[in-house]
């Protein structure tokens, strides 16, 4: 989750717009910026040290002062910790945190990143890459979880269930991607297909669903990520003569807003009162965007309703807020709700969840597997001249009955969980695809399998290259994409 400000610091609460997955919640300015946005997160590259105040000093410096200023695990860290030994102001952050990470409590959530790169992001979506999302298999194997509209991959066939046999720079030199990941890990897998910049190209051996094998030549290029897909980002199944509403949101940026609302729109002028919300992929975003989120699936609560509660480290409290449910023209009113998540979900996916808990109790449920687990949001720092924004975790976010006790996932916390697995040899949305079919089964009142208490722990954690089951592949260091939308490349 993330949050950004304009003006004085108090304004924050009031602009309260989180970011997920690695995640965090909005822009904090420097002590002598005022102007920081939203936004994801991108690889750091070192600024020259040309410019004023940009030596990797300075930077180092700078971020230790925010960190003992804001931090939210403020006795975690160290007493004095030298820069010297540290090559970057990457390495020398994730030392200072090293301790919280250690606790799991922030697993690399404090970051830095480039301000113009999560300013694209997420006004817009904007990223280059493939366009298409990728699992591990747990046998060495890797799939396509998903693909993009508009972009390279979806425009070459290249789909959900699709297998990635091998990759190559040129179709003499590809290697078959159990090899690679038997000699390199994940890791290898994310090296292969090479940087995320426009023109990259890559030779792809891809057998599709239909088993047909072919040797693809791709190029990376840039492209508008679509939050709510205009394939199946809603609809309404037919369960035996009931209607179910679907709605799945793949990352919380500001143009989701209007995908979401014209999504809620059908399912209310459907009639929906059970619906199956699809966050299994979604590693999160802007907190203002899962407040709308809420408030759509909340037609049936008042403007008094607690939807969350953000608090922050005791002298800091002054910043403290409150949100709550504000019905809008396009809610719904549910009887019921399944959430499908995964370890890819995470942040502002799970601060929507957990609103719900108090409210519906048994009659919400996670479908799929545990979630990711990440109840505190970030404050973006910025030092412009830079283009360093630093995100730091700042605050925690909690629930009407403040409850935020999910670093470990939401599966010991929702009251009703089904285990299911990611079927990707049926379509997102699908009522044969498991997940989708299990969600079915709770609002039926049907029996499901639960999430067993001995898995529910952070299941395929988005910092993890091996090749889980499903597991979404992310690189140590992911960029803004890759934190929000977690297996994209």
């Amino acid at each position: 989750m993330m949050r950004g400000r304009v003006g004085a610091l108090a304004s924050i609460l009031a602009l309260l717009s989180a970011c997920g997955g690695g995640g965090g919640n909005g822009s904090v300015s420097t002590p002598t910026a005022t102007t920081p946005t939203p936004a994801g997160t991108a690889p750091v590259t070192p600024a020259p040290t040309a410019t004023a105040g940009c030596s990797l000093r300075e930077r180092q410096d700078w971020a230790a002062a925010q960190l003992r200023e804001w931090y939210l695990f403020y006795e975690t860290l160290p007493a004095t910790l030298d820069p010297t030994p540290y090559t970057s102001i990457d390495t020398y952050v994730d030392a200072l945190t090293a301790t919280a990470r250690s606790q799991r409590r922030d697993r690399y959530f404090t970051y830095v990143t480039s301000i113009a790169a999560e300013n694209a992001y997420y006004a817009s979506g904007e990223t280059a890459g493939f366009g298409f999302r990728l699992a591990g298999s747990g046998a060495n194997r890797v799939f396509v979880a998903e693909s993009f509209e508009g972009a390279p991959a979806l425009n070459a066939g290249i789909d959900r269930g699709a297998e990635i046999l091998a990759i190559g720079t040129s179709a003499a030199n590809l290697r078959n991607v159990s090899d690679i990941v038997a000699s390199e890990g994940g890791n290898g897998v994310n090296t292969a297909l090479g940087p995320n910049t426009p023109g990259t190209t890559r030779v792809l051996r891809v057998r599709n669903t239909a088993g047909v094998t072919s040797d693809i030549t791709l190029a990376k290029a840039d492209f508008n990520l679509e939050p709510v897909s205009s394939r199946y980002g809603w609809k309404v199944i037919d369960d035996g003569g009931k209607k179910v509403g679907y709605v799945n949101l793949r990352t919380f940026i500001s143009t989701a807003d209007t995908g979401l609302r014209n999504a809620f729109a059908q399912l209310k002028a459907a009639g929906v009162t059970e619906v199956i919300v699809d966050l299994r992929y979604n590693g999160g975003g802007l907190v203002s965007v899962a407040d709308t989120f809420s408030r759509l699936l909340g037609g049936n609560r008042s403007a008094s309703d607690v939807l969350s509660y953000t608090t922050f480290r005791p002298e800091k409290s002054s910043e403290n807020g409150v949100a709550y449910f504000a019905p809008q023209p396009q809610s719904i009113a549910p009887t019921k709700i399944a959430f499908i998540g995964t370890g890819g979900t995470a942040s502002a996916s799970e601060l929507v969840i957990n609103a719900m808990i108090p409210y519906f109790g048994n009659n919400v449920a996670l479908v799929g597997t545990n979630t990711y687990g990440k109840p505190v949001g970030q404050i973006a720092i910025d030092r412009a001249a830079c283009d360093d924004r630093l995100r730091v975790v700042a605050f925690a976010t909690q629930n009407r009955d403040r409850s935020a006790a999910y670093f470990d996932g939401l599966a010991r916390v929702v009251p009703r969980t089904c285990a299911a697995a990611d079927d990707v040899t049926y379509p997102l949305g699908d009522p044969r695809e498991a997940s989708v079919a299990a969600a079915l089964n709770f609002l039926g009142g049907r029996s499901c399998t639960s999430i067993a208490a001995a898995t529910a722990t952070a299941s395929a954690a988005r910092g993890s290259l091996g090749l889980g089951t499903n597991a979404l592949l992310t690189p140590d260091r992911p960029d803004t994409v890759q934190r929000e939308v977690p297996g994209a490349f």
